[in-house]
């Protein structure tokens, strides 16, 4: 049994490559019927399309907009005029059926679960009282003398006759499926009027003209747009995939791409249009890859920009503490209010956060912020600590576990600053221990003069670091690893501290001490040893290295601090 969003003689499954109506000419999706389009020689039926005003202050919105933004604005404005009335309704008459579409965005009405059950009530209704009602209003919905434009809906500007075939129509569309097999009153009924607004009569023409032909004349972004969403109210699988495709291969702007993620739900949501919003979440995540380069410009973004940004996995941030407080200050501009604020964070945002990957000084802070709800926070922190908790085997588990779901809460991103394991005490002395670990790729990349940083952690209020780099041996004469200690606050602030670093190596995969040492920090130096495994570069770096296990270089740091 075939979907009942798909045409009647479209292949379950249709590739990209096979996309353009001149391939496969055999097939029966790829017919063409143009020549039969608005032709009383291969018609059986005739639609009259009613042309009426457009609401106050609206303009076309497909060749009449210059630009997307435009487009936007105009199709926000149609929204909310028409939610204020919807009044989809079809209205019964001696001789023909009139479909008035006068109807909100698929967004702002009940989605039909039953499509059978919704022909069958259509058709009581008619017999009970000559009209068809598609979308019955409750008793709070507005009346016609509250309207400022329903006076317009009764005045038809022009009327369209055009010759169809229901059969083609049919075969594309469930709409007219249902249409045709159940809506007529009369089985010999041939008349089927539509009424739309004005400026919606150019996308729906075209809709029509691609059902016969699988083809648009029309190429700009602004009416592909006006198609795809009558194609969407029609139900025209082919044409939404059709529209979707061009899309696609026009240039991608971020305003194009907001505007795509903004579409009604129905339309996002449709499989047929899933790649162009794939195509313009991508764009945003590359786009807007480096926050710190567009900070303002993504502190603007609306929700679903936003959304896109801070799920991509290759996003450049200094640590997912950064992201989280990016997130908090995106939040109190967009969502003054505490409660709204409180939503959005708890439904959408929160799971663009990885609080895995946060230190576990921020999440203490996150469950005293305010802006969070009490529950959400807790949750999100135990989940948090239970996995930096896990084995880094059992880490990588749960990371591939969630590969193909939207939103990514295990996998690590390309952090500036590495993220590292605390393990601290206070008797009987002040003491921390540190675990970095580095992957085999990102210790290549340091050479020749590179260096990466951790994340920072404390030990007796006092900020620290470690820091990898690729440097010279004391005599100068060949590449080596090194492994140094900082520490943050600069001043006249100075610390005595004890440490040792240790890494694992083969074959106990067990930490062996590579160096010891004590210093009295002040603020912004380091130390630590130039070349922590005695070897060359090369040689540390080589296939049967014992320092990496299963690719990955882990190290430890131990300090205490001197009485």
């Amino acid at each position: 049994m075939r979907e009942l969003g798909a045409d009647l003689f479209e292949p379950r499954t249709l590739m990209d490559s096979d996309f353009s109506p001149a391939r496969n000419s055999g097939s029966a999706t790829d017919s063409d019927f143009g020549f039969a389009f608005n032709d009383r020689n291969f018609s059986d039926r005739i639609l009259k399309i009613e042309i009426i005003p457009d609401l106050p202050d609206t303009k076309s919105d497909g060749d009449g907009c210059i630009t997307l933004a435009e487009w936007a604005r105009n199709r926000k404005r149609r929204r909310e005029e028409i939610k204020k009335e919807n009044v989809a309704e079809v209205i019964g008459q001696s001789a023909d059926q009139v479909l008035n579409l006068n109807v909100p965005d698929a967004e702002e009405t009940l989605a039909y679960d039953n499509q059978d059950e919704e022909v069958v009530a259509m058709i009581e209704e008619s017999a009970a009282d000559g009209g068809l009602n598609l979308n019955e209003q409750g008793d709070d919905a507005p009346s016609g003398s509250e309207s400022g434009w329903s006076m317009d809906c009764s005045t038809v500007l022009r009327v369209n006759t055009i010759h169809i075939s229901s059969p083609i129509l049919a075969a594309k569309s469930p709409f007219f499926y249902k249409l045709f097999s159940n809506g007529m009153r009369e089985s010999d009924q041939r008349h089927v009027t539509l009424r739309i607004h004005e400026s919606e009569e150019a996308a729906l023409m075209e809709l029509l003209n691609f059902m016969y032909s699988n083809t648009l004349s029309t190429t700009t972004p602004t009416a592909l747009l006006d198609v795809l969403m009558a194609a969407d109210k029609f139900e025209v699988v082919s044409c939404m995939r059709y529209c979707s495709r061009l899309l696609r291969n026009l240039p991608m702007t971020s305003e194009s791409a907001l505007l795509y993620l903004d579409l009604p739900s129905t339309v996002l949501m449709a499989e047929a249009v899933q790649p162009l919003t794939d195509a313009a979440k991508q764009f945003l995540a590359g786009r807007y890859k480096d926050i710190s380069k567009f900070q303002d410009e993504v502190l603007n973004l609306p929700l679903a920009g936003i959304e896109a940004v801070l799920a991509s996995d290759d996003l450049q941030v200094a640590s997912e503490d950064a992201v989280y407080d990016f997130v908090l200050k995106w939040a109190r501009i967009h969502y003054p209010r505490l409660e709204e604020r409180r939503d959005v964070l708890g439904t959408r945002l929160v799971r663009l956060i990885r609080f895995a990957f946060m230190t576990c000084r921020k999440l203490r802070k996150v469950l005293s912020c305010n802006d969070f709800d009490h529950d959400v926070a807790s949750k999100v922190v135990l989940d948090a600590l239970f996995f930096k908790g896990e084995t880094p085997y059992r880490q990588r588990a749960l990371a591939l576990e969630e590969a193909n779901a939207p939103y990514h809460r295990l996998v690590e991103r390309s952090y500036k600053y590495r993220p590292v394991k605390v393990v601290e005490f206070d008797l009987p002395r002040q003491q921390c221990v540190v675990y970095l670990d580095l992957k085999r790729d990102e210790c290549k990349h340091l050479f020749p003069a590179g260096r990466v940083y951790s994340q920072a952690f404390h030990l007796g209020g006092q900020g620290f670091f470690l820091s990898a780099h690729c440097n010279m041996d004391q005599q100068s004469s060949f590449h080596c690893f090194g492994l140094f200690l900082g520490m943050q606050e600069k001043g006249s602030v100075s610390f005595a501290v004890d440490y040792e670093f240790a890494a694992r190596s083969k074959p106990t995969d067990e930490f062996v001490s590579k160096y010891k040492g004590n210093y009295t920090f002040t603020g912004g130096k380091a130390v630590g040893y130039r070349n922590l495994f005695g070897v060359p570069w090369n040689a540390f770096m080589a296939d049967d290295s014992p320092f990496f296990i299963n690719g990955i270089l882990h190290l430890r740091a131990e300090l205490t601090i001197r009485q």
